[in-house]
C-alpha cells in the first residue's frame, strides 16, 4: 500500500464511472482496488457508491463521490509521461473524448474536469537542449501548441 495517495473528489454519482473510464485508458497496471458504499448512517444515500480505490499503471487513488462543492480546478493535474508521441496522442485524443476540452502545452482537462498533462518522450531534453537558442524556440513552439508535438519542438 503506498502511503500518500491521490484523493480526487467528483461530483455525485461519477467516482466508479470516472474509475472505470480512467482504467481504460492508462492500462497496464490498472484496476479497481475497493469499492465502499455509504451506510444508512452516512450522509450519501444508502447503497450508492461512496469511494472507489483504484491503481492507474501501479499508482493507487481514491474517487470519492462528493458532490458539486468542490470542482476540479487546473491548479492540480494528473502527468503522464508517454512513451512514444503514438501512446501521448491516444490518450490526449481519449481523454478529451466525450466532453473533455484541450488547453495549451500539453494539458487538457476530460470530461470530468480533472486535468492532465500528456507529455511525449523527449520533451525535457528539447527544453533544456544545450544550445539555448534552440531551448528557446522549443520552447516557443510548445507555448503555441495544444496537443505537444515532439518532433515539432525537435525541429524548431
Amino acid at each position: 500500500m503506498q502511503k500518500v495517495t491521490t484523493f480526487l473528489w467528483f461530483d455525485k454519482n461519477q467516482a466508479e464511472e470516472a474509475a472505470d473510464h480512467y482504467i481504460s485508458v492508462i492500462g497496464g497496471d490498472s484496476r479497481v482496488l475497493d469499492v465502499t458504499r455509504w451506510t444508512a448512517a452516512s450522509p450519501g444515500e444508502a447503497g450508492a457508491v461512496m469511494t472507489v480505490r483504484f491503481q492507474l499503471d501501479g499508482a493507487e487513488y481514491i474517487a470519492f463521490d462528493g458532490g458539486p462543492e468542490f470542482p476540479f480546478t487546473e491548479a492540480a493535474s494528473l502527468s503522464v509521461e508517454c512513451a512514444s508521441q503514438e501512446e501521448a496522442d491516444q490518450l490526449w485524443d481519449k481523454l478529451t473524448a466525450d466532453g473533455g476540452q484541450e488547453s495549451q502545452c500539453g494539458w487538457l482537462k476530460d470530461k470530468y474536469g480533472v486535468s492532465w498533462q500528456i507529455i511525449p518522450p523527449g520533451l525535457g531534453e528539447a527544453l533544456t537542449d544545450p544550445d539555448p537558442d534552440k531551448a528557446a524556440r522549443a520552447m516557443k513552439a510548445m507555448l503555441g501548441m495544444k496537443r505537444l508535438d515532439i518532433e515539432a519542438l525537435r525541429n524548431a
